[in-house]
Order: structure tokens, then C-alpha cells, then sequence
């Protein structure tokens, strides 16, 4: 992975697309950490605590995040409205970019945006088709 810049940058990239999350934490492009867990149905539960353990592994706080990258589809329904309110949630609330992309190359991809200024300012899903919803249960 090459980056087009010469700044140090701490990254978050989230994934949750799958019942397999992901969280990275990269300096630029170099990957500083980087997990995956079943979250399956408790993704909701679990990933604030997986943020807060990848970033004590590298003895790092929420308020050295300066971007977060995301996937943003195509993919679970759930899975893609919790990654990304999340994301967005940070991006918002420590004032940093975000982009959020869909090609295979989404980490790559989204990280040399960052670097070339690029803030997406919110992460929408892609879900790669119509939802599918079912009516309230009583």
C-alpha cells in the first residue's frame, strides 16, 4: 500500500459487512493492529469494547483518532447500520474525516483519500439491493 503523502496519521478502518467484523488501527499506511471477531447478532454489544481494546494494544485513546475509513457495502443490513453509525458517531464527535468505500481495495482506497484531504463528512450504506423488511410483530 502506497500513500501520496507525508504526515503521520492515525487511522480507524471498520468493517462490518459479515458476521466477521474487522477493526484495523494504522499509522498511515502501516498497519499497527488489526481484528476480527464473530459479532454475528452481538455486534451492537461488542464493538465499542474491540475499539477500546485496539486502541489500548497500542496505547492509544479515542481522541488520537485523526480518520477512520469504513466499508460501506455491499453487505448485511444490520451489520452495515451499526459499523457505520458508529463510525459516524466518531467521525462526528472527535471532528475527523471519514470516507467510506465499497471496491475491494476499500482500506487502500480510503486511506490514500484520506491522505489526499478527501472527508465524506458522513457514511451512507450500500446495501447492493432493495431492503428487505418485515412488518412489526405485535
Amino acid at each position: 500500500m502506497q500513500l501520496r503523502y507525508n504526515q503521520r496519521m492515525l487511522i480507524l478502518t471498520i468493517r462490518t459487512d459479515n458476521p466477521e467484523a474487522e477493526l484495523g488501527l494504522y499509522e498511515d499506511a502501516r498497519q499497527l493492529a488489526y481484528i476480527t471477531w464473530t459479532a454475528h447478532r452481538e455486534l451492537s454489544v461488542t464493538i465499542h469494547k474491540k475499539i477500546d481494546d485496539l486502541l489500548a494494544g497500542q496505547h492509544k485513546t479515542l481522541h488520537d483518532i485523526q480518520g477512520i475509513v469504513c466499508f460501506k457495502g455491499p453487505g448485511s443490513f444490520t451489520g452495515l447500520r451499526i459499523g457505520l453509525a458508529v463510525a459516524n458517531s466518531l467521525a462526528y464527535a472527535l471532528g475527523t474525516p471519514i470516507v467510506a468505500r465499497t471496491d475491494p481495495q476499500w482500506l487502500e482506497t480510503g486511506i490514500n483519500d484520506l491522505a489526499a484531504g478527501q472527508d465524506d463528512h458522513f457514511a451512507l450504506p450500500e446495501y447492493g439491493g432493495e431492503v428487505h423488511t418485515t412488518a412489526q410483530k405485535k
